[in-house]
């Protein structure tokens, strides 16, 4: 866990500084990690509630598979390719 819990950070970071530039890099980046702790927290607290009330971690385990499943299935139309920007206005 040491290791890998802020794997996805240079990735994250180099996505968000390619679709909105380096200018607010730092509070965009700090806004996508701060989601993916409130994420994180959601998760594991709702499936101590679900353990909780079913008893098992089943239904844990479907919900996550499902997930998994819609995620992949929402990012297979995405198309890559580079972002055209404008060029920009020159100072006189």
């Amino acid at each position: 866990m040491g290791l890998l819990w802020l794997s996805t950070v240079p990735p994250t970071n180099a996505a968000v500084a390619q679709i909105f530039g380096v200018a607010h890099l730092s509070m965009l980046g700090g806004f996508v990690f701060f989601s993916h702790q409130i994420g994180s927290f959601l998760g594991v607290w709702l499936g101590g509630v679900l353990y909780d009330s079913t008893g098992s971690y089943d239904l844990v385990w479907y919900i996550a598979i499902a997930l998994g499943v819609l995620a992949a299935l929402l990012n297979l139309p995405i198309k890559e390719a580079a972002i055209v920007r404008s060029p920009a206005p020159q100072a006189a």
